[in-house]
């Protein structure tokens, strides 16, 4: 099974890029990001031509979190628990129905958190806190769960090109990475550094001063997995090229393999 995250940045500017790349990667399941469109705009007909089910939770020209799955979608839940006052589209999560089970995936848009001094970054605090608690609590279930999405957080300095000029922004200060640490110290695999300690490997370039020509990236997107889903792991990449595509995102796609047939045939 192929999972993928990709932060697309509007929907409706990358459709053309994002058909192609499902057509090139053919994951299985797709969690995305800032969609910036509602519902009932998102554009079904063409991703389900591709054989794609999707649930979505949308908003207008802004946040906006989706999961597209070659498979049956069930107890689908649209934002984070913690908050009822937080009507931000940043949280989705499913049940993706496989033939070997189910595999149960959240498509997550972290907050930015800048500028640091204004109300978006005790903001951002909050939201990971929740976050942690959500995965407390996902995890004593003892699911193949996939966290996947874009973290809005640079977890260590091998993950930015210049640590010093990220130092004091929301993406790499210590409580930020604090809080991510802790949330993988539940027991959660990010797969990308499961599959490779090479600096380098960056997930987002800003459209400003060059900084895709100069490879000056982060390594923000992320799959964090459960133990269950990480035993399965067996390959993870990052696809770089699509950011060099006409009219890119400034995110680029993060995918995983995972045997989900793995145990089964161990049985045997």
């Amino acid at each position: 099974m192929r999972i993928a995250t990709w932060n697309v940045n509007s929907i409706r500017q990358r459709l053309e890029n994002l058909c192609a790349w499902l057509r090139e990667r053919e994951p299985d399941i797709v969690c995305l990001q800032e969609t910036k469109i509602t519902d009932d705009a998102f554009p079904r007909g063409e991703v389900e031509s591709l054989g794609y089910n999707i649930a979505v939770h949308g908003q207008k020209t802004f946040n906006g979190v989706a999961i597209l799955s070659k498979y049956p979608l069930e107890d689908v839940t649209n934002g984070l628990p913690g908050d009822a006052s937080d009507d931000h589209a940043r949280f989705i999560e499913a049940l993706a129905i496989h033939p070997a089970g189910a595999m149960r995936i959240a498509s997550i848009y972290l907050p930015n958190g800048n500028p640091v001094g204004s109300g978006k970054y005790p903001y951002k605090m909050r939201w990971m806190d929740r976050l942690y608690d959500y995965t407390c609590q996902r995890l004593k279930l003892e699911e193949e769960l996939v966290l996947a999405g874009d973290y809005n957080v640079i977890p260590a300095p091998e993950d930015v090109h210049d640590p010093a000029a990220w130092a004091e922004d929301a993406l790499f200060r210590p409580p930020t990475r604090e809080k991510f640490r802790a949330l993988t110290h539940l027991g959660l695999t990010d797969a990308i550094r499961a599959a490779s300690d090479a600096p380098g490997l960056y997930t987002f370039w800003d459209y400003q001063a060059g900084a895709w020509q100069k490879n000056n990236g982060i390594r923000i997107d992320h799959l964090l997995l459960s133990p269950r889903a990480a035993d399965r792991l067996t390959a993870a990449g990052i696809d770089t090229h699509v950011r060099a595509w006409e009219k890119p995102s400034d995110h680029v796609p993060v995918w995983i393999d995972l045997d989900v047939g793995k145990q089964e045939r161990l049985a045997v």
